[in-house]
């Protein structure tokens, strides 16, 4: 299974927050993680629907990790990100002739379940741990 460069971002952004206590903006986590600022923002704003980014506006304004979401599940997160889609897509606009009567679906389906179940007890504060952390923190400088 491959995530979707956008979870990738968001996971990134969560990852780089959960190492430094103090605000940022969207820009300058853009710039540290070297992707543009406008797809950096829609993962911000993502993450913040799910409550695990706080955001505040105006110019004393930036970002940082909520609250308690240091404790969120790397699982429960990918969850939220990619949806609940399946890796193939029998259903499709042109569908499967196989769809009927095909076991590779519901195998494709717990191969799916038994990635995100190996994420789940994963916390971002787990990602974030040393050695992770000090390459987090050494972004962008």
């Amino acid at each position: 299974m491959q995530l979707t460069m956008f979870t990738d971002l968001a996971l990134r952004i969560v990852m780089r927050l959960g190492v430094d206590d103090q605000d940022t903006t969207t820009a300058a986590l853009a710039d540290q993680l070297a992707v543009r600022a406008t797809h950096a923002a829609k993962a911000v704003t993502a993450l913040r629907k799910l409550g695990v980014v706080e955001t505040r506006r105006g110019r004393a304004g930036g970002l940082r990790l909520a609250d308690g979401a240091r404790e969120f599940s790397v699982g429960r997160l990918v969850r939220a990100l990619e949806g609940t889609g399946e890796v193939v897509d029998c259903d499709g606009t042109v569908p499967c002739p196989l769809r009927g009567g095909c076991r590779l679906r519901s195998a494709l389906r717990r191969a799916q379940e038994a990635f995100l179940a190996t994420l789940d007890p994963l916390t971002i504060a787990d990602v974030t741990a040393a050695p992770t952390r000090s390459l987090l923190l050494s972004l962008g400088r």
